[in-house]
């Protein structure tokens, strides 16, 4: 299974239309890819008298997919701020 580590970086502000504070800039940064290796069940696909071989991740839903092409997604960190309002007197 291939894991991909991120961390997530979030901005928050409220606005006139929105009173309560939202995320407005949400930005991933990946940080690091283990890969799974090669498929392990690889599906048949024929076309005419063409037959050949793709890796399940191409054409399986992700519950029928072998171990090594699955994917994980890992938030190693979620960072959030919140821009400060600023009201007119």
């Amino acid at each position: 299974m291939t894991i991909y580590l991120v961390d997530i970086e979030q901005v928050m502000h409220s606005c006139p239309a929105h009173t309560e504070t939202h995320p407005f800039d949400i930005r991933r940064t990946l940080v690091d890819v283990t890969p799974g290796g090669p498929c392990r069940a690889p599906v048949t696909i024929r076309c005419g008298d063409t037959v050949t071989q793709i890796p399940c991740h191409r054409h399986e839903p992700a519950k029928r997919q072998c171990g090594a092409c699955r994917v994980i997604v890992t938030e190693r960190t979620i960072t959030t701020r919140t821009l400060a309002t600023e009201v007119a007197a």
